[in-house]
């Protein structure tokens, strides 16, 4: 049984800055993190560029030296990757939590590897690893994906891309660059407003010429082996298909939250409960930090806007540790 004053549930970049904030306070912490570090980050597509410009995803006030002024996943990753060796961070990565429970002074933590007591706990753990589904026929096929990695195994193939977010833009147009026959299944009646604003005139004049087919208004209602079935505004239309990849979104684990405790608003959006001051939940002494912040609007929170989470959460427990 390991005694800390902190654990840290996520080692993506919350996480880290939270993890920078108690060793320079000379707590005992530990990070845990059920996959590689900065999981999600690692998960986004190989050729993916940040909307947000270099020196607003740092952390601690590191500087983030890039290429270019909106950096790359790989500077990134190598980025918050220096930052954890360098400053020597105590991070234990793929190891999964099981269980939060807490006694009247102390938490205890049960993971697939070990068992904790911490006096506190900050859960950053995101949201990027459960999709939404589409809840159709078919989706469990193998030819469905729910994350995009590169274009290469959909050249010369008939590629149905769901949801007119950034991700589902950019995947869209680096397949059909590739060589991949794509058409965009879009639930509402146009390209999503908050699309990168130098990538939103590509994809619309690549829509306008015919390069890349849209259906607007549509939804997929069932996959098949060699084609796929969809709802437009001119009805139903079943077209060739080889692979879908529907980016339509996730959303964070709220049966985790839930289990520990926290409560959510009632309002559809799901929001935890927490003191915005101080990033206490309602649960005494469990912190939350970052994106998972949002419940289900999981656009409020990213790195630039999430980072201060850390000293604010720092600053509490100063006065309680």
């Amino acid at each position: 049984m390991k005694d800390l004053d902190v654990l840290i549930i996520g080692a993506g970049p919350i996480g880290i800055a939270c993890a920078l904030e108690c060793k320079k306070r000379g707590w005992d912490y530990t990070i845990i993190e059920k996959g590689a570090l900065t999981n999600s980050l690692f998960n986004y597509p190989l050729n993916m560029t940040f909307f947000s410009t270099s020196e607003k995803l740092e952390i601690d006030d590191i500087p983030f030296i890039s290429s270019n002024p909106k950096p790359t996943r790989n500077e990134a990753l190598e980025y918050y990757r220096r930052v954890s060796t360098s400053n020597d961070l105590n991070i234990n990565l793929y190891e999964s939590v099981i269980d939060i429970s807490k006694t009247e002074t102390t938490f205890n933590i049960e993971s697939d590897k070990a068992n904790y007591k911490s006096k506190k706990v900050i859960i950053a753990t995101g949201f990027y690893d459960i999709p939404n589904l589409l809840n159709v026929p078919g989706e469990d096929l193998p030819k469905v994906f729910h994350y995009y990695k590169e274009a290469h195994p959909f050249t010369l193939q008939n590629i149905a891309v769901v949801g007119a977010s950034n991700s589902s833009v950019d995947a869209a147009l680096e397949i059909y660059r590739k060589g991949g026959n794509v058409s965009m299944i879009v639930r509402g009646d146009a390209i999503g407003e908050r699309v990168k604003y130098w990538v939103k005139p590509d994809i619309l004049n690549r829509i306008e010429e015919g390069s890349i087919t849209a259906y607007f208004n549509a939804e997929i209602t069932e996959i098949k082996p060699t084609e796929i079935t969809i709802n437009t505004a001119e009805g139903k239309k079943t077209i060739p298909n080889d692979y879908v990849i529907a980016l339509t979104g996730y959303q964070p684990n709220f049966k985790f939250l839930e289990k520990a405790g926290i409560e959510f608003s009632k309002d559809g959006k799901s929001i935890p409960n927490y003191n915005s001051k101080t990033m206490e939940s309602n649960v005494e002494g469990l912190y939350l930090a970052g994106v998972i912040c949002g419940g289900k609007e999981t656009h409020k929170w990213f790195i630039e806007n999430s980072r201060i989470h850390a000293t604010m959460i720092a600053e509490h427990l100063a006065q309680n540790i």
